[in-house]
C-alpha cells in the first residue's frame, strides 16, 4: 500500500512539473524581468500617464514580488527626433534595463504619407537604438495607434491613418529588426476594436474617449489608452494566469497555481477555504466601456476557480465575506473566470485599488515634481531681484534638485511594493438564497 501511495505521488509530481515549467516559460518569455528598471519614452500620449500607468499596474499586479521601477518620461509635442536629442538626458540618466519608445503620432505632421518626413521619424528612431544599444538597454518598438475619428464607415479611409500605418509597417518593425528589439504592433489591434464598432454601431461615435468630455482622437481617454496598454503587453508576451484553484468539495480537498489553498472546510453544503495568491487580477475601472467593444480584462487575465462535487443549485461565491458573484453548481464544475467580479468587491478589489493608487501618487509626483518641475523647467528670474546666476550655477543647482527628489522617490516605490504585498484571503461558496 505504501509503494502505491508513493507511485501516485511520484504520478502527481510528474505531472505538476511541465505545468510549472509552461508556467514558468510564460514568465521568462515576457519581456520586463525581475529587477528591471523600465523607463517609458514618447509624446504626449505617454505624458498623459494612462497606457504607461495600466502598463505598470498589469506587470506589477502580476508579478507583485518582483522588484520593478517604471518612469515615464514623455514630452507633450514630441517627435523621434527629439527623443533622439533628449535620450541622455531623459533615459540614459536613470539608468534603465528595459524601454519601451512610442513614437509616431506627430511626427508624420497629420497630412498623407511623405517619404522625406518620413526619413527624418526614422532617423530619429535609429539614433535612439544606437544609444540604446550602447547602454545595453532592451527596447520594445511601439507603433503609434490609429486615429478614433467620428466618421462614419471603416476607420481606415482617414487619411492620417494610412500615414500612422507606414510609420509602424516600414518604420517601427524595421527599426526593431535592425538594431534587435521587440517589434510591438498596437496599431493593427486597436484598429481592429474600432472598427467591430464601426460595425455593430448605426450611427459610429468614438468609443475610446467621450467627445467634449475628455480624450480626442489623437489622445484617447481610459478606454482607449485601455486598448493601446493590452495590445503593448500582449506584445510584450505579458502571462494571462493570475491564479487557478480547483476544489474538490467532495473531499474537502485542493489544488492550485501560482496560489495557495489551506483549511479547506464543508459544513453543511457550505464550502470555505483560505487563498493567498502569488498574484492580483487588474483592470482601470474608468476604462470599464471598452469591454462592450474588447474583451480585455479576459484576454489579460484568468483568475480561474473550479469547484466540483456540489449539490446541484445556486451558490455565492464570497471573498473576505462579501459576495462577489453567483454561479449554479454545474458552471463552478466547469470552472469561471473570477476576475470581473473579484475585482468589484472584497479584499481582492480593495488591493488592486490601493496598487493603482499608489502607482498614480509615484507617477504624478514624478511628472510634476521632479521631470515638469525640475528637468523641463525655464529659469526666469527677475531683474528686481539682482541674482546674478550664470547658466553653469542654474544647471549645478538643477541637478541637486533633481538628485534630492528623485531621492525621495524611492519612499514612493516603497509604498508600491507595501500594496503588493500578498495576504491571504476566505473564500466561501455558500448555497443562493
Amino acid at each position: 500500500m505504501r509503494k502505491v501511495i508513493l507511485s501516485l505521488v511520484a504520478l502527481a509530481v510528474l505531472w505538476a512539473a511541465p505545468v510549472r515549467a509552461a508556467e514558468k516559460a510564460k514568465s521568462e518569455k515576457f519581456f520586463f524581468k525581475d529587477g528591471d528598471v523600465v523607463v517609458m519614452i514618447g509624446d504626449s500620449i505617454t505624458e498623459q500617464h494612462l497606457y504607461s500607468n495600466y502598463v505598470e499596474m498589469w506587470t506589477v499586479t502580476r508579478f507583485p514580488a518582483w522588484k520593478l521601477t517604471f518612469r515615464n518620461v514623455g514630452i507633450s509635442g514630441d517627435r523621434s527626433t527629439g527623443g533622439n536629442r533628449r535620450f541622455e538626458r531623459d533615459v540614459l540618466r536613470l539608468k534603465p534595463t528595459a524601454l519601451t519608445v512610442d513614437f509616431g503620432m506627430n511626427d508624420g505632421n497629420y497630412t498623407a504619407f511623405d517619404e522625406k518626413t518620413f526619413k527624418t521619424y526614422y532617423d530619429g528612431l535609429q539614433g535612439m537604438a544606437d544609444q540604446a544599444k550602447a547602454a545595453k538597454i532592451r527596447v520594445a518598438w511601439v507603433t503609434p495607434q490609429p486615429l478614433d475619428t467620428g466618421d462614419q464607415g471603416k476607420t481606415e479611409p482617414n487619411k492620417y491613418n494610412p500615414t500612422l500605418e507606414k510609420y509602424g509597417d516600414n518604420g517601427v518593425k524595421e527599426i526593431a529588426k535592425k538594431n534587435d528589439g521587440l517589434f510591438v504592433d498596437q496599431f493593427h489591434p486597436y484598429l481592429a476594436v474600432l472598427n467591430k464598432a464601426r460595425g455593430e454601431m448605426e450611427k459610429y461615435s468614438p468609443i475610446t474617449y467621450t467627445p467634449g468630455k475628455g480624450g480626442d482622437a489623437v489622445h484617447p481617454a481610459p478606454p482607449g489608452q485601455a486598448v493601446m496598454a493590452a495590445s503593448i503587453l500582449k506584445g510584450l508576451s505579458f502571462p494571462k494566469l493570475v491564479a487557478s484553484v480547483e476544489i474538490d468539495a467532495a473531499k474537502t480537498s485542493g489544488t492550485a497555481k501560482n496560489a495557495k489553498v489551506t483549511d479547506v472546510t464543508e459544513k453543511d453544503g457550505r464550502l470555505s477555504f483560505q487563498q493567498l495568491d502569488q498574484a492580483i487580477p487588474f483592470f482601470p475601472p474608468e476604462a470599464e466601456s471598452i469591454l462592450k467593444w474588447s474583451p480585455i480584462l479576459d484576454d489579460l487575465t484568468d483568475y480561474r476557480l473550479k469547484v466540483t462535487g456540489l449539490k446541484d443549485g445556486s451558490y455565492e461565491v464570497r471573498l473576505g465575506g462579501k459576495k462577489v458573484a453567483e454561479y449554479s453548481a454545474a458552471e463552478l464544475a466547469k470552472g469561471i473566470n473570477l476576475a470581473a467580479a473579484a475585482l468589484k468587491e472584497g479584499p481582492v478589489a480593495d488591493q488592486a485599488k490601493a496598487v493603482k493608487t499608489a502607482i498614480e501618487k509615484k507617477n504624478q509626483y514624478h511628472h510634476d515634481r521632479i521631470f515638469r518641475g525640475v528637468v523641463l523647467a525655464g529659469v526666469q528670474v527677475p531683474d528686481w531681484l539682482d541674482l546674478k546666476l550664470n547658466q553653469a550655477e542654474i544647471e549645478r543647482r538643477r541637478q541637486a534638485a533633481f538628485e534630492e527628489r528623485l531621492a525621495k522617490m524611492s519612499e514612493y516605490d516603497d509604498a508600491v511594493r507595501n500594496a503588493l504585498e500578498m495576504k491571504p484571503h476566505t473564500v466561501e461558496i455558500v448555497p443562493a438564497k
